[in-house]
C-alpha cells in the first residue's frame, strides 16, 4: 500500500491577512504521518508560504500537486491532503449566466481560489479502493467537497442542532465517551457542568467577501465587486485558474454565442475578462471554444459527473460552512501558535495511540475544542462506508 500526502501552510507573512499557526500546523502533521500512520519521509510534500525552499503554496501548484497525488494509485492506497490557511464563501455572481451557489473555497497564498466544486472535479479522478483523507482546517470547511455526504454535523449533543443529513449525533449513547478529555486546568465547577475558559488568543482563519474583494482591487487595479470576483480571478491567472473559474467564464461566452449580453452582466466583469470573451465570440470558432473547457470538463465538471455513493474521499473540516476557523497564540509568539483544528487532532491522536476511526476522530476532536472554549465545530463529509473507517490507514 502506498501512503503519500501533501501538506499546505499559508501564513500570508507581511499581509492584512497574516496568520501565524499554519505553518507549526503543517510541521506536526508531517512528523504524525511519519512517526504514527508509517508515510516515508520523501512521500510527503510540504508547501508553506514561510519557507522558499519549499514550493510556494499558490493555486496553479497546489492543484498541480494534487494532481500529480493520484496519479498512479492503486486501490488499497493512502492519500493526506492537509491544508492549514485561510477559507472563504464566494456568492452567487448576481445576475450573471449560469448564477451559482455560495461555493466554500481555500484561499491560496496568491488568492487564486480552489472551490468546492474544483475538489469535488479532482475526488471523481480517483479509482475506487484508494482512501483520500482530506483535513482542512479553514474557516467554512464544511462541504468544501461538493456534493460530499454530511455524516457528522456540528450539533452539540444528541438532538443537537446541524444540518439536515447528519448521520451520527454526539452524545454519550453514540460514541461512549470514546477520546474524552479531563478538565484542563483552571476550568471552574458550574451547575451545567464544567465552563471553560476563554480560549487564547486568536485570529479567523476566514477573509470575508469584503476583504477579499478588496485585496484583488488592489493587485488588479480593478473595481473588484460581486458579479466580478470569477472573472477578476481569471485575468489575475489565465490558465493558471482553477476548472470551477474556467467553467464560470465559459458559461459567460455560450451567453453572448447564444443571444448576446441580456440584462447587461457583461457591463459587470472586468475588462481583460471582457476582452477575452468578445474575442472568443469574434472568432466564431466553436472548437476554439472547446478546447478552452476541455479542462474543466475532464476535471468532472459538471453535476453530472459527480461521483457521491461510492467516494473514495472523506473530508474532516475544521468547522461547519457557516463558521470561522481560529488560529490562535496562545503566547502572543508566533512560534507557538497554531489552528485550533489542528492542534485538536494532534492532542487526540496523541491521547489514544490505539488506531481510530473517522468517526470516533471528528467526534473526539469536536469534544476537544468545546472543552477549550472554541466555538467552531468540526465535520465529517464522506460515503456511508467510510465513517467508521480508520482515520487515514491502519
Amino acid at each position: 500500500m502506498a501512503k503519500r500526502a501533501l501538506l499546505v501552510g499559508c501564513n500570508y507573512p507581511g499581509t492584512k491577512c497574516e496568520l501565524h499557526g499554519c505553518a507549526n500546523d503543517v510541521r506536526r502533521m508531517r512528523t504524525t504521518l511519519v512517526e504514527r500512520f508509517g508515510f516515508d519521509e520523501s512521500d510527503i510534500l510540504v508547501m508553506l508560504d514561510t519557507d522558499p525552499s519549499t514550493p510556494q503554496p499558490t493555486g496553479a501548484n497546489i492543484r498541480s500537486s494534487l494532481n500529480k497525488l493520484i496519479n498512479s494509485v492503486q486501490p488499497g492506497d493512502a492519500l493526506v491532503f492537509h491544508y492549514s490557511g485561510h477559507g472563504t464563501q464566494l456568492p452567487p455572481e448576481k445576475g450573471a449566466p449560469g448564477e451559482t451557489d455560495t461555493e466554500e473555497a481555500i484561499v491560496p497564498t496568491d488568492m487564486n481560489l480552489l472551490t468546492d466544486d474544483d475538489f469535488r472535479g479532482l475526488v471523481n479522478q480517483i479509482p475506487d479502493g484508494v482512501t483520500f483523507t482530506f483535513l482542512s482546517d479553514s474557516c467554512h470547511s464544511g462541504g468544501l467537497i461538493d456534493s460530499e455526504k454530511e455524516q457528522i454535523g456540528g450539533g452539540t449533543g444528541a438532538g443537537g442542532a446541524g444540518a439536515p443529513g447528519r448521520r451520527y449525533q454526539r452524545g454519550e449513547e453514540e460514541y461512549g465517551g470514546y477520546g474524552r478529555t479531563e478538565p484542563v486546568s483552571g476550568y471552574s465547577q458550574s451547575q451545567g457542568g464544567y465552563a471553560p475558559p476563554p480560549p487564547p488568543h486568536t485570529v479567523s482563519k476566514n477573509i470575508p467577501i469584503d476583504l477579499l474583494m478588496q485585496i484583488l482591487s488592489e493587485r488588479t487595479g480593478q473595481n473588484v465587486q460581486v458579479g466580478n470576483i470569477r472573472t477578476t480571478i481569471f485575468d489575475m491567472f489565465g490558465e493558471q485558474a482553477s476548472p470551477s473559474v474556467k467553467m464560470f467564464v465559459n458559461l459567460a461566452l455560450s451567453q453572448l454565442q447564444q443571444g448576446g449580453d441580456q440584462g447587461g452582466w457583461l457591463g459587470t466583469v472586468s475588462s481583460l475578462a471582457s476582452q477575452f470573451l468578445q474575442t472568443k465570440l469574434d472568432s466564431q470558432s466553436s472548437e476554439d471554444a472547446a478546447n478552452y473547457t476541455a479542462p474543466a470538463e475532464q476535471a468532472g465538471l459538471p453535476g453530472p459527473k459527480n461521483r457521491v455513493d461510492s467516494d473514495v474521499s472523506v473530508l474532516i473540516s475544521g468547522c461547519q460552512s457557516d463558521q470561522t476557523s481560529a488560529d490562535a497564540s496562545p503566547t502572543h509568539n508566533p512560534a507557538n501558535s497554531y489552528g485550533a483544528f489542528s492542534n485538536a487532532v494532534q492532542t487526540v491522536l496523541s491521547r489514544n495511540p490505539s488506531p481510530m476511526t473517522n468517526r470516533e476522530l471528528v467526534l473526539a476532536v469536536q469534544d476537544v475544542l468545546q472543552q477549550e472554549g472554541f466555538k467552531q465545530r468540526p465535520c465529517l463529509y464522506c460515503s456511508d462506508g467510510k465513517v467508521d473507517s480508520a482515520f487515514i490507514c491502519v
